[in-house]
């Protein structure tokens, strides 16, 4: 508001007033009577006609100073502001929840708003010039986010992010995959971790993990994973002997539906014992309306066809109708692959 230079011009302004009406108009002086109560010493009408003038400074000065100091606020509010929205801008980018900034002035409460329910992703490598608090904190989280996402593992005790963010979900699925943690240490202090990062751990370590630990985490156990373990039955590689009872155990965690069961009887056809694969459905069948069609499968193609057939003849008309057709073709003398059949 320039008041310094203002307050300049105002002074040569009364001078010169007060220097024309003495010297051009009057040198006269003047005695004031404040309606006979008070009466000044005589005064020169110079200097009266100035003291007007420097009262109308004193207000104007006044005035300017108090729109000044609002302005000063206004600005320390947006600067305050500012500041906040490359918090949220940061906080964003690394995905944070709980996220809440208030704004003070109406030009960044929309922005900042904005920010706060939404996640920000960078698709090229950004870097800011500035060089102060705010940038250095967001570049820092950029090349967080940048290493994280390229493999790499990142220290993020400095960013407070919550167990469940993405990002320190990768960061520790990254740890894992470079050997700093080991699948044990995540299976047996589950509670550290997201249940997600924790069957995909599970589902490594059942690849070469004994009976005894498969079951120890069982848990964690999926679908996926379930056929990796059965896989391991009598295989060439990792070969694993696990009894059907241990076996049923261990898919009455998991919701398996009839498309579930003919998948595992698919891949317990590899390497599991005829007899034991034959029995292993044969318990699951007893058990379980779903896994019929896979007993019935698996007998089929084991060509195990009596048991198969005395299966169908006890069912009802409109049950199993793909393999009593597959029975009607093979009465027939008409050989075809089972697996055209499911």
């Amino acid at each position: 508001m320039f008041i310094k230079r203002y307050s300049v011009a105002a002074f040569i302004l009364m001078a010169v007033v007060g220097w024309y009406v003495y010297a051009y108009l009057t040198n006269d002086t003047m005695a004031l009577n404040f309606f006979g109560y008070f009466e000044l010493p005589p005064l020169s009408i110079a200097l009266l006609v100035v003291v007007p003038t420097f009262l109308l400074y004193v207000a104007s000065v006044l005035h300017m100073s108090f729109y000044n100091m609002l302005a000063k606020l206004k600005q320390r509010k947006s600067q305050k502001d500012y500041e906040k929205l490359f918090d949220s801008i940061t906080e964003a980018y690394l995905g944070k929840k709980e996220r809440k900034h208030t704004f003070k002035t109406a030009e960044f409460e929309l922005f900042g708003k904005l920010l706060d329910n939404s996640v920000v992703f960078p698709n090229t490598d950004i870097v800011l010039d500035e060089d102060d608090e705010r940038t250095k904190k967001l570049n820092a989280a950029l090349q967080a986010i940048k290493n994280i996402q390229s493999g790499e593992v990142v220290d993020l005790k400095p960013f407070s992010l919550e167990t469940d963010n993405p990002l320190y979900i990768q960061n520790q699925r990254n740890m894992y995959k470079k050997g700093n943690l080991k699948a044990e240490d995540i299976l047996s202090h589950a509670q550290k971790y997201t249940k997600e990062l924790c069957e995909e751990v599970y589902g490594d370590y059942v690849s070469s993990a004994t009976v005894a630990n498969i079951e120890k985490y069982k848990e964690f156990l999926t679908k996926e994973t379930l056929l990796k373990i059965l896989a391991r039955i009598n295989s060439n590689e990792n070969s694993l002997e696990m009894n059907n009872e241990t076996i049923v155990a261990l898919m009455k965690s998991l919701d398996l539906n009839h498309e579930d069961y003919m998948q595992i009887s698919k891949v317990t056809a590899k390497a599991m014992n005829p007899d034991q694969r034959i029995k292993l459905f044969e318990m699951l069948s007893a058990e379980k309306e779903e896994a019929v069609e896979a007993y019935l499968y698996t007998l089929f193609d084991l060509e195990m066809l009596d048991p198969a057939y005395a299966l169908l003849e006890i069912s009802q008309p409109d049950e199993y109708k793909k393999f009593k057709a597959y029975k009607a073709l093979r009465e027939n003398n008409q050989n075809f692959n089972i697996e055209l059949f499911i």
